[in-house]
């Protein structure tokens, strides 16, 4: 840090769109000046990732890195009682006093909010600095803040990486302890990051959390690939699959938040990471009762120059929590093998009296529609679409689209659709199962269609709105489209918007290839 010393000859600096040069000139003097401030004046500083620059300063001659200035409850700085208000652009990132140090087993990564300045600088960024990285380590710049704090830490680990080595280095045996990582949202006392994250309803934003939940997943694999020597040769780390995620309590964002989370189980080429998602709240003091979300993420390991499958440090659980965390995920490794091979299996011995079933209201529908049911509507009046092209700004760390950003696409996809059927604001339950089938890459056309596959209506206080998304990868130019999600999402509606007259409507299918869908669907719930 270049302490700021100059003298105070004239009355502080205001700032407006008129005189934005002079500011510039007055900065570019004031680092090259050798007098020191002698009257008291306001503070004010830039933040330029991991360096922040004071413009004003008062009685002070030289300064450390900080990465916040202003209290919560400042909303706008003034340089004087009547300055005109400084605007401010407001940027996120990880709590750390050393930018090169190595993100350590046991530490917190707390998400806080700085206060940064509209002007760039032109002068020489620090070696240190996040800045001279290499933009392949920092795609989490375009992400959330948790995002961004999770990826600045894992670059760390690249950097220490050096180059590629030709050849493995030797595998070793580690405790989950040592892959533990915690996250913490401090929305209590940081208004902004609490701005990040809440929706119109001032409720959670689920979508957000997914892509967080899978950014920590996948520093969590790769704090447990590296042997801590420099001599680990980089692997390709990728999600597999995510298993089935019921919220437990509803998430509020005026109470802090935590995620952590390690490697449970790990195979040959696949590890297991599970996170815990918790919130204390006056009504549930209780610890036990804290736990909001449990998520499982499936890692598959890659060799970075080949392709194939990469063999991975083995797990060595120690205490009997542990144990039984590695136990459940055994068990869960082995049903997902069972339930490959099964559906590889004839699919279409299915009972036909409960295709027809489903079938018969839905010709009513197409054969005789003045006559259908006025409660009821068809799967395909309920479908909406978005699409997008896949930019460089969404890419992970391997040049590929963020699984996370996926994730939360879908995510509010399904929750708009959800919205538009139910006519009210819909609750999320859960998340089933998801398979990533196809990678994503940038400057493909990616294109998200949703629709509400089914509706259960037997608890008419709580009635659940199931939504399919499917992600389909389009290239225009190769006449060609692919699935390469899937995701299934529950929602329900508030009590009170029922006891007020809302009606959910049943939702059936017109065709033979929809009623399978709903059927599939079903089966799969009935078996988890």
């Amino acid at each position: 840090m270049i302490p700021l010393k100059r003298s105070l000859s004239h009355p502080p600096f205001i700032f407006n769109k008129s005189n934005s040069k002079s500011l510039r000139s007055l900065i570019k003097n004031t680092r090259s000046t050798n007098e020191t401030f002698s009257s008291p004046i306001p503070i004010f500083y830039f933040k330029f990732s991991d360096s922040t620059m004071p413009i004003f300063a008062a009685n002070s001659s030289s300064f450390s890195k900080v990465n916040t200035y202003f209290p919560d409850s400042v909303n706008q700085p003034t340089l004087t009682s009547t300055a005109q208000t400084f605007p401010q652009i407001r940027t996120f990132c990880v709590k750390r006093t050393n930018p090169n140090a190595e993100l350590s087993a046991s530490n917190d990564i707390p998400i806080v909010s700085t206060v940064s300045g509209p002007i760039q600088t032109s002068q020489p960024i620090d070696a240190g600095s996040s800045m001279r990285k290499p933009i392949s380590l920092w795609p989490g710049m375009y992400h959330s803040p948790v995002t961004n704090a999770l990826w600045e830490a894992r670059s760390s680990m690249f950097e220490k990486s050096g180059a590629e080595k030709d050849s493995r280095t030797e595998l070793v045996a580690k405790t989950p302890s040592m892959s533990r990582t915690s996250i913490a949202y401090k929305f209590s006392s940081d208004y902004i990051l609490r701005e990040q994250y809440k929706n119109p309803w001032d409720e959670m934003r689920m979508g957000k959390l997914l892509e967080d939940l899978d950014a920590l997943a996948g520093t969590i694999s790769y704090k447990h690939c590296r042997n801590g020597d420099g001599a680990t040769r980089p692997i390709l780390l990728v999600t597999a699959s995510v298993d089935k995620m019921v919220l437990k309590k509803p998430i509020r964002v005026d109470f802090d938040l935590k995620i952590s989370g390690a490697v449970t189980w790990v195979g040959r080429s696949s590890m297991e990471i599970q996170l815990e998602v918790t919130q204390s709240t006056p009504d549930s003091p209780d610890p036990s009762d804290s736990v909001a979300l449990v998520a499982n993420f499936t890692f598959v390991a890659r060799d970075s120059k080949t392709g194939k499958s990469s063999p991975l440090n083995q797990i060595l659980p120690e205490t009997e929590h542990e144990k039984l965390l590695w136990k459940e995920a055994e068990e869960r490794n082995k049903m997902r093998k069972q339930k490959r091979v099964a559906e590889k299996k004839d699919v279409d011995n299915r009972d036909e009296d409960r295709l027809n079933a489903l079938l018969a209201e839905g010709r009513v529908f197409c054969d005789m529609p003045a006559l259908a049911d006025r409660e009821s509507i068809l799967i395909r009046d309920t479908r909406h679409e978005n699409s997008l092209m896949c930019q460089p700004q969404q890419r992970n760390i391997h040049g590929r689209i963020f699984g996370g950003f996926l994730m939360r696409k879908a995510s509010e996809l399904a929750f708009s659709n959800a919205y538009a059927f139910a006519g009210a604001a819909p609750c999320f339950i859960e998340v089933d199962h998801v398979d990533f089938f196809k990678p994503v890459d940038v400057g493909n056309f990616l294109r998200f269609k949703s629709c509400v596959l089914y509706t259960e209506l037997e608890n008419p206080m709580k009635p659940l709105i199931n939504v399919e998304v499917v992600a389909h990868v389009t290239r225009p130019e190769l006449r060609c489209s692919e699935v390469s999600n899937k995701f299934y999402f529950t929602f329900t509606v508030r009590p009170e918007a029922m006891k007020e007259g809302l009606k959910i409507r049943n939702v059936v299918p017109a065709t033979e290839e929809e009623a399978r869908r709903v059927l599939d669907r079903m089966d799969a719930e009935r078996s988890q």
